[in-house]
């Protein structure tokens, strides 16, 4: 089975860039605003032999990795007090649904004002938008726990320290990894984001000057490289999520499927 998905998968992947590089030259769109996918693969070619490209490479992973660390952190940390301390999921609620539809981009005059072009107004929005992946699902998590595994725990005298270590966080630790997930692609995004709108160097700095240098080829062989980084972003985060997960039943199952 999973030899026929990658099968189809590089079946799927032959027939799109096929389609790339026969529309333009048939002149269904114009090749100005959209090459054959043989030029930007030329343009990638020429990127990768650039040093200044994998500076901006660099830059980027260094704001969502940064950015992701101290979201992730947070979000737990948060998500385990809150949760755990009485009365303060209650008083927090209103302020935590009011707080998060607020779309990070939102925030970009406040990044900016504040720190300009600087790693730090990345750092703004990534950890923004990715701080509430965590908290929701470690507050789930928690909502989770079995009450009678509660009591027992309560019964035998472990304190609050062993009830969250052996009880809460077994029972937390796939919600967790999900939103650290979906932390992870959220990161990428603001990231890329932050560096196209603001300016920050990075991919989408170096996208925004391919746009406006008219470098059309240059400017489709950046993207393809963010589409290619979130892809690796993704399937590595995938990959840590079954290791830290290799005991749960879902992972066990997937495995034997």
């Amino acid at each position: 089975m999973k030899g026929l998905n990658l099968a189809l998968g590089a079946a799927g992947l032959a027939v799109f860039l096929a389609l790339g590089e026969v529309v333009p030259r048939l002149g269904l769109v114009k090749e100005a605003y959209f090459p054959p996918a043989s030029r930007i693969a030329d343009a990638l070619a020429g990127e990768l032999s650039d040093d200044t490209f994998w500076t901006a490479l660099g830059d980027t992973l260094t704001g969502w990795g940064l950015g992701l660390l101290i979201a992730s952190t947070a979000g737990i940390v948060a998500g385990v007090v809150i949760s755990v301390v009485p009365y303060l999921r209650d008083a927090t609620a209103s302020t935590i649904e009011f707080l998060r539809p607020i779309p990070s981009v939102a925030l970009i005059p406040l990044a900016v004002l504040l720190y300009g072009t600087e790693l730090k107004s990345v750092l703004l929005l990534v950890v923004y938008a990715s701080f509430w992946q965590v908290l929701i699902q470690v507050l789930y998590g928690v909502q989770d726990v079995d009450p009678v595994a509660e009591e027992t725990a309560r019964s035998y005298g472990l304190g609050a320290w062993a009830r969250v270590r052996h009880v809460l966080w077994p029972t937390a630790l796939p919600y967790v990894m999900t939103g650290v997930r979906l932390a992870a692609a959220v990161a990428l995004i603001l990231a890329v984001t932050a560096e196209l709108v603001i300016g920050a160097p990075g991919l989408g700095q170096r996208i925004a000057v391919a746009q406006n240098s008219q470098a059309v080829p240059e400017m489709y062989a950046l993207v393809v490289v963010t589409g290619l980084l979130g892809l690796l972003i993704n399937v590595g985060a995938r990959a840590v999520e079954r290791r830290a997960l290799a005991w749960h039943q879902s992972v066990r199952g997937e495995v034997a499927v």
